[in-house]
């Protein structure tokens, strides 16, 4: 517990801003990336999957489709950025891109929908709601889940 608490304390420092700015714009793409996919699906899951499966089918064809996209987003990114395989700079990365989709989901596809965050939840069904919330924690873990090797992260997480 206390190496953990010392590598938050270390992530938290930031001493050279790059890191912080490395991870933000890896966030920021991680999540443009995921989110046009999901655009995408979603346009097609509601104009043909819907009708055809009803919306509870739709959602959950429409899964495994998002997590290979979250699964390259994040491959991809963090090649493009050089993001550090340890897990400060990898879950960093992810939760700036789950923050971003949360802010996203409440402020446009709420307001496209006319409801209220209350209402946005008590509509969801609750056996494709309770994947997407999974979904959502595996966007936020996988540039961390897909990390090459488990000893190169421990052993760099300590490293500042």
């Amino acid at each position: 517990m206390q190496k953990i608490l010392q590598g938050a304390v270390a992530a938290m420092k930031f001493g050279q801003s790059t890191h912080l700015r490395l991870i933000l714009k890896a966030g920021f793409s991680y999540f443009a990336i995921v989110f046009a996919a999901g655009f995408g699906l979603g346009i097609g899951r509601v104009l043909w999957a819907v009708p055809r499966f009803g919306p509870r089918t739709a959602e959950l064809m429409e899964m495994p489709l998002m997590l290979v996209a979250i699964v390259l987003a994040a491959f991809w990114v963090c090649r493009r950025f050089a993001v550090p395989p340890r897990i400060w700079p990898r879950l960093g990365t992810g939760l700036v891109a789950l923050g971003l989709s949360l802010l996203a989901e409440v402020s446009v596809v709420l307001q496209l929908r006319g409801l209220s965050v209350a209402e946005y939840w008590a509509s969801r069904d609750p056996v494709s709601g309770t994947v997407y919330i999974a979904m959502l924690g595996v966007f936020a873990a996988m540039p961390w889940l897909i990390t090459s090797s488990r000893s190169e992260l421990n052993s760099e997480s300590n490293s500042p």
